[in-house]
């Protein structure tokens, strides 16, 4: 199995890709491909002991920054990091993709050069996220601010598939994101999705509100991109003033002191539940290939967890699996 790491992605590259790379190489044996310049990359891994043999690098002159224009750049760049390793990823020299770069340079690089599933309409972002009830996974959470329809079917059929695979559910829950539990209830595009969802044969529980979504009602919650992107960033702002309001009560006097030390187990669980580190990186879902995106904050841990995520997604044949999914149930 050859996983290939855009080794120019994150905010502070190439520094976190290159630990990643060494330590998933120490940790499953497997070779791993890094995208970006050769001699620079292999100059540096020698400095950090890593094992070239192991470590493949596919040179990449060029690097896809925050300035550039996202589908401009996929059209005209065949040499920065990005395209080279979703090239490699084509061409069947790797069997999964993963960056911390770009969120819009490598959703349209990996649309331009790897295309979508046949059938799919609008490939989603799907990450997952804690809940009282274990995890779940939400989609779109950006790619796609208006939708129809017909894409949030799909969103809920490749989610499922997903879900099968990452919580080894036979039947997940599909649930579509509202501002009530009733059918009724939501804007346009939720109340003409709500029927069409119900005469597919997935496990539809029907609308979810924000706050049963935290408790766990669905495996799978369904959204536009912008709600979804929304969701995702109050979710993140939330928990951050959460924790930062709780720490300066605990610090307040002696006594909360006192007892935030004998919390601090807890606090530790809860932080590391919450950390997007532990989930590494976030699937492209309906592009024709493994394609994993990361936070550009990341570090070589989260980056490592990304690319076990990756691997997951190999063993359990995530991508063939949503292909059968989409032929059998739409017309292609």
């Amino acid at each position: 199995m050859k996983v290939v790491l855009d080794a120019m992605g994150s905010d502070t590259h190439p520094g976190p890709e290159l630990q990643a790379a060494i330590d998933a190489v120490e940790l499953w044996g497997d070779p791993i491909i890094l995208s970006g310049p050769k001699e620079e990359l292999e100059e540096r891994i020698r400095a950090l002991g890593g094992d070239l043999d192991k470590i493949e690098i596919a040179h990449a002159p060029e690097v896809l920054t925050m300035t550039d224009k996202p589908a401009e750049t996929a059209r005209k760049s065949s040499t920065n990091s990005m395209a080279v390793g979703i090239d490699l990823l084509k061409k069947g020299d790797a069997d999964a993709f993963v960056t911390a770069g770009h969120t819009g340079g490598a959703m349209a690089t990996a649309l331009f050069r790897l295309g979508r599933i046949r059938g799919v309409k609008r490939p989603g972002l799907a990450p997952i996220m804690p809940s009282m009830g274990g995890p779940f996974i939400m989609l779109d959470v950006g790619a796609n601010t208006d939708c129809k329809p017909e894409y949030l079917i799909q969103f809920a059929v490749m989610g499922s598939v997903y879900a099968k695979q990452a919580f080894s559910k036979s039947r997940p829950r599909v649930a579509l994101l509202s501002n009530g539990e009733e059918p009724g209830k939501g804007n346009d595009l939720v109340r003409e999705t709500y029927p069409l969802l119900e005469q597919t044969d997935l496990n539809f529980i029907g609308n979810v509100e924000p706050k049963d979504v935290y408790a766990g009602a669905a495996d799978v919650v369904v959204t536009d991109g912008f709600a979804g992107n929304v969701f995702v960033k109050t979710s993140e702002a939330l928990a951050k003033f959460l924790s930062d309001m709780i720490q300066t009560e605990i610090k307040s006097s002696p006594v909360t002191s006192l007892g935030g030390l004998i919390a601090k187990p807890a606090f530790k669980r809860v932080a590391k539940l919450l950390d997007p580190a532990e989930y590494g990186a976030i699937p492209l879902i309906g592009v024709n290939g493994v394609v994993y995106i990361g936070h550009g904050r990341s570090d070589s841990y989260a980056l490592l967890n990304a690319i076990r995520a990756a691997r997951t997604a190999i063993e359990g044949g995530i991508l063939e699996a949503t292909q059968e999914a989409i032929k059998s149930l739409f017309t292609v």
